[in-house]
C-alpha cells in the first residue's frame, strides 16, 4: 500500500511540475491555478466526477470525453482542458486530486507562500475568510494560500493545517474528546 501511495505522488509530482512549466512559459499560471481550483471544488462537490475520474472500467476514449464536458461547461482555460485530455489518454486521471494539490503547493512557493487548509464545517462568508486569512498571516509571518474546504462532519468549527502542524478546533472532535473523558470519569 505504502508503495502505491509513493507511486501516485511521484507520479502527480511530475505531471504537475509539467503543468506547471508550460503554464509558467505561456504566463498562464495565474488561469491554470484559478482553473484547478475549480476543478477540486467540483471534484470535492461530485460523487459522479470522482467516480469517472477514478473508474478504472471506462475506456480512454470514454474518459477523455466526460472531461473534456466537464472542462468545456466549466469554461476551463485551453492548456487546462489539453492537460485533462492528457491524463485521460494516458490514463491518469486518477490521480488528478493529488496533482492538483501540488500544482497549488509549486505555485505557493514560487511566490513565496506558505500553505495551509482550513476546513470547515461549513461555507464561509468572504468576511469569514479573509479573517482567517489574516490570522494565519499574522500567525505565520508571510503571505498564506489558504485552501478553504468544507466538511459537513465536522459539525462546527474549524480545522487548520500549516505544514505539518494542525490546529483541531471542530465541535466533531471537542464532542470526542469529551465522550473520552466522560468514560475514564465512570
Amino acid at each position: 500500500m505504502a508503495s502505491e501511495a509513493t507511486g501516485v505522488a511521484g507520479l502527480a509530482e511530475r505531471y504537475a511540475a509539467a503543468l506547471f512549466e508550460l503554464a509558467d512559459e505561456r504566463k498562464a499560471l495565474d488561469a491554470v491555478a484559478s482553473d484547478l481550483t475549480g476543478l477540486r471544488r467540483l471534484i470535492d462537490d461530485s460523487a459522479d466526477l470522482r467516480r469517472m475520474i477514478r473508474s478504472p472500467v471506462l475506456q480512454r476514449d470514454e474518459q477523455a470525453r466526460a472531461i473534456g464536458v466537464v472542462g468545456e461547461r466549466a469554461g476551463l482555460d485551453l492548456l487546462t482542458r489539453n492537460f485533462l485530455g492528457l491524463l485521460a489518454r494516458n490514463r491518469r486521471l486518477f490521480a488528478l486530486p493529488e496533482m492538483i494539490h501540488r500544482f497549488l503547493r509549486i505555485l505557493a512557493e514560487r511566490r513565496g507562500e506558505v500553505t495551509a487548509q482550513v476546513i470547515a464545517a461549513r461555507e464561509l462568508s468572504a468576511a469569514q475568510r479573509q479573517a482567517v486569512d489574516e490570522r494565519l498571516r499574522q500567525a505565520v509571518g508571510r503571505k498564506v494560500a489558504v485552501d478553504f474546504r468544507v466538511d459537513p462532519n465536522l459539525l462546527g468549527g474549524l480545522v487548520i493545517k500549516v505544514g505539518s502542524r494542525m490546529v483541531d478546533a471542530s465541535l466533531k472532535s471537542k464532542l470526542a474528546r469529551l465522550a473520552l473523558a466522560m468514560k475514564g470519569a465512570g
